[in-house]
């Protein structure tokens, strides 16, 4: 017994394969364990290197290097990305994101962030064979194209731009390279964002996850302004007044801007809201509405108000019964309530001295002026930013017009911008996009809470629509990044259908 045990010790007891000069048990190499011993020193030569260049570069190295991390995930699932772009588009364009990395403009975390993501989903599409339809024709004729023509347009004539706008760095660009990049292919990634949440919302089982990046997305862009005013300690009188309305721009956006971004925030959350049937989401969704209408107050802004009151309105109509008619009279009540006198003061300013008060001057200070400007061209246009070498801003003959960079009306911007044709184009777009978010928006194939996304989008829609009467343009720009999230959302929804057919819904 002793010897049998003694030899069972010593069959399992032996010395390693590599003392033994043998081959390692088990089908284990030597070439496996080099590639083991590489990618652990790889690792640790590439900590050092990165952590030398924080301590050179400080957080833009950081920045980059979370970033490439980040797009070698988004390589192996280009939906990883999609959420990240989802949580970022919204506060990218403000100076609390980086804008530059290394002393390069442009090289920042989202940008990064967009090309891995772009790049790893069309290498899906090109081997599954979906790249065909990432590209919804309506998008590429109807929109796309008269913003292309219109920018190489408009790229001809950036020596006739009034010297005042480069005087007073009121453009951030100097020759039509710099042009193109500002007036053409910053807008369009926005666009682009949205082919991306399409084609990610196409791949996945569940569309409606994509609901929660979204609440993150809206609570930061919420939390910014709300934080940002009790820092800062300004009064809600001094904050509502006309003078006051640069305030919010150290974030990078102007009130004006963050008033109708989160107007279109707040009928996504309302609706979804409304057709939710999960108690929790349901309570995310109320506390999120409650910070979006704070933020919207605190941005004081008349278009934003405006669009709130569509949204509502919207909701009023399309959902009459009991439970609205409820929730409208108690939404009223407590506003009737809580609201303070300042808020009153702004929606009532200029009322009493006539249309042009009302407008801030925009009819008789910018509007009239520009009006001329469009018999130039009418048919296709002056190209991108033709304000800038307006005749109007151009002659110092006596006409008074005020010193901007927009025309403050998004109908009169396209006239003058991509003319009668470019204008019917982009208003067929936007009618494409309309009958999209109501075909979804009753379709029983899809899960209630995105169907009071859809829906949601509808009126936030229309309320960007009616805003852009006095401000924003029908061309991409930062305060639409909810409302190009739900159009991606909506492509990707319509590519689900079974019965759908390359083009027939793109």
């Amino acid at each position: 017994m002793f010897t049998a045990s003694a030899n069972a010790r010593q069959s399992t007891v032996q010395a390693p394969d590599w003392l033994l000069d043998r081959p390692p048990a088990g089908g284990r190499s030597w070439r496996r364990i080099a590639f083991k011993l590489a990618a652990l020193g790889g690792l640790a030569l590439l900590g050092a290197l990165w952590g030398a260049a924080v301590a050179f570069a400080n957080l833009n190295a950081l920045y980059l290097c979370v970033s490439l991390i980040g797009c070698v995930f988004i390589l192996r699932d280009f939906r990883i990305g999609v959420v990240l772009l989802i949580l970022l588009l919204p506060i990218s364009r403000s100076y609390l994101f980086p804008h530059a990395m290394l002393g390069i403009t442009g090289l920042n975390p989202f940008n990064l962030l967009l090309a891995g993501t772009l790049g790893s989903c069309l290498l899906h599409g090109l081997f599954d064979g979906t790249l065909r339809r990432f590209m919804p024709r309506p998008l590429l004729w109807l929109y796309i194209v008269p913003i292309l023509v219109a920018g190489a347009l408009g790229s001809r004539r950036v020596g006739d731009i009034a010297p005042g706008f480069f005087m007073y760095d009121m453009v951030a660009f100097y020759d039509a390279a710099g042009y193109l990049r500002e007036l053409v292919a910053k807008p369009l990634m926005m666009v682009v964002f949205a082919l991306l949440v399409g084609a990610a919302v196409s791949r996945s089982e569940k569309p409606e996850r994509f609901l929660i990046p979204t609440l993150v997305s809206i609570w930061v862009m919420g939390a910014v302004v709300v934080v940002y005013f009790f820092l800062s300690g300004v009064a809600l009188g001094e904050l509502a007044s006309s003078s006051s309305r640069g305030f919010l721009s150290a974030l990078g956006l102007h009130a004006n801007d963050l008033g109708r971004l989160y107007a279109v925030a707040y009928a996504l959350l309302l609706f979804t809201w409304a057709e939710s049937r999960e108690p929790g989401l349901r309570l995310a969704l109320l506390a999120s509405m409650a910070l979006v209408v704070v933020a919207l107050l605190l941005t004081f802004s008349r278009g934003a108000f405006l669009g709130f009151l569509v949204v509502n309105g919207l909701f009023l109509l399309w959902r009459a019964n009991a439970r609205t008619l409820a929730f409208i009279g108690l939404l009223t009540a407590v506003a009737l309530l809580l609201l303070p006198d300042a808020v009153y003061d702004r929606m009532t300013t200029g009322f009493g001295g006539g249309l042009n008060a009302i407008s801030a001057g925009r009819i008789e200070g910018i509007w009239l002026p520009l009006l001329p400007e469009v018999m130039h061209s009418p048919i296709y246009g002056n190209g991108l930013g033709s304000i800038l070498w307006s005749e109007a801003m151009r002659r110092t003959d006596g006409v008074t017009i005020l010193g901007t960079t927009h025309p403050h009306n998004a109908y009169l911007e396209a006239l003058l911008d991509v003319g009668i044709a470019g204008l019917v184009l982009l208003c067929a777009f936007y009618a494409h996009v309309w009958k999209g978010f109501r075909a979804l928006s009753v379709d029983p194939a899809v899960s209630p809470a995105l169907r009071g996304f859809y829906l949601g989008a509808t009126a936030g829609l229309a309320s960007f629509l009616i805003a852009a009467l006095v401000d924003s343009s029908l061309a991409p720009r930062s305060e639409q990044a909810f409302l190009w999230l739900a159009i991606g959302m909506m492509y990707g929804q319509l590519a689900r259908r079974p019965d759908h057919e390359p083009g027939r819904d793109r």
